[in-house]
């Protein structure tokens, strides 16, 4: 076993941006360890997807494709099934991808029946068989030195920059028989529409915490978040609250985000949402208490009630987008 084999999810006919970031993740491994870096497609019907994937290449040698009705939609069960096929079938001794839910679902099944060590939440490729990952909520970085012979790995996403298209690949078609959910079935699947980006690849990310109160008052959020073209998000204790939907939730136990701004408002900072939002390039705070945590970890700080200052900062942006 030898090469490094990433599992990439798909948006449409294409891969999902999402995806990006385990990909150079598994080429930091790949160059390690000096071998190749190959990509996994799972799906219904991914061919014309892997088709395109492969076209960009994103430093790929070969893009493996496996096709079955029984991954879409998706279920752990089927997806460590298919995983575990086409490792074996390409004699995978990496196996991985950026730590979604689906990957973070599938993959430790398909490790144990691999027999491999699983590295959750990579935050950093030190050595062939060495590995980075925050713990007590990012408060300390562990160094995990693996020793099985198969490993597999989910990268945190705002640790790696998104792989870049180069040099095509070529497209492999893996038989991984029959695939078994195992009596697990889908009863429906509800999705979100939005016009905004999603929360993990948005440049800007604007978040609301306790301090907001009310729903109603998110929609001042709202404006701020169209104006500058980015993502709208909530603490947990917003999300609990019900104050708006747990998709919007930022923090360790929500979406891990990394944007070029990063705009927190009523939000205290406990440690959990801090360990979300500290690869951010610039934070900015605003918050009516100075002894607030977010001011420990914000670029920008603004003691002062959001009702007296956001509505104005929402006129000063439009007036300067039209202007």
């Amino acid at each position: 076993m030898s090469n490094v084999l990433v599992i990439v999810e798909l948006a449409g006919q294409g891969i999902a941006r999402a995806s990006l970031p385990g990909i150079s993740c598994g080429q930091a491994i790949a160059n390690a360890r000096g071998v190749d870096l190959e990509l996994l497609v799972l799906g219904a019907d991914p061919a014309a997807a892997a088709q395109a994937i492969a076209a960009q290449g994103y430093g790929a040698k070969t893009v493996h494709v496996v096709s079955d009705a029984a991954l879409e939609p998706f279920t752990a069960e089927a997806w460590a099934d298919a995983i575990v096929a086409a490792a074996k079938a390409t004699s995978a001794s990496v196996i991985g991808g950026v730590a979604s839910s689906s990957i973070r679902d599938a993959l430790p099944r398909a490790a144990a029946r691999l027999d491999a060590a699983f590295v959750n939440e990579i935050t950093a490729v030190n050595a062939a068989n060495t590995f980075a990952r925050p713990v007590a909520a990012g408060r300390a970085i562990l160094e995990v030195n693996t020793t099985s012979d198969v490993v597999c790995f989910a990268a945190r996403s705002s640790e790696f920059p998104p792989a870049q298209p180069g040099t095509p690949a070529t497209v492999s078609t893996v038989d991984a028989g029959t695939l078994d959910t195992r009596g697990v079935e889908v009863q429906g699947v509800a999705k979100t529409e939005s016009s905004r980006p999603a929360l993990t690849e948005a440049d800007t990310v604007v978040s609301g915490g306790r301090g907001m109160r009310e729903a109603e008052n998110f929609k001042v959020l709202e404006q701020l978040t169209d104006l500058l073209g980015g993502a709208l998000g909530a603490s947990r204790a917003v999300t609990d609250a019900g104050l708006v939907p747990a998709d919007l939730q930022v923090g360790q136990t929500g979406k891990i985000v990394a944007p070029n701004l990063y705009v927190a408002v009523g939000i205290s900072g406990a440690i959990q949402h801090l360990a979300g939002i500290k690869g951010s390039k610039t934070i900015v705070a605003i918050n009516k208490d100075a002894e607030a945590p977010i001011f420990q970890v914000a670029d920008y700080g603004l003691v002062a009630k959001w009702e007296d200052t956001l509505p104005e900062l929402v006129d000063r942006v439009r007036a300067h987008k039209s202007s």
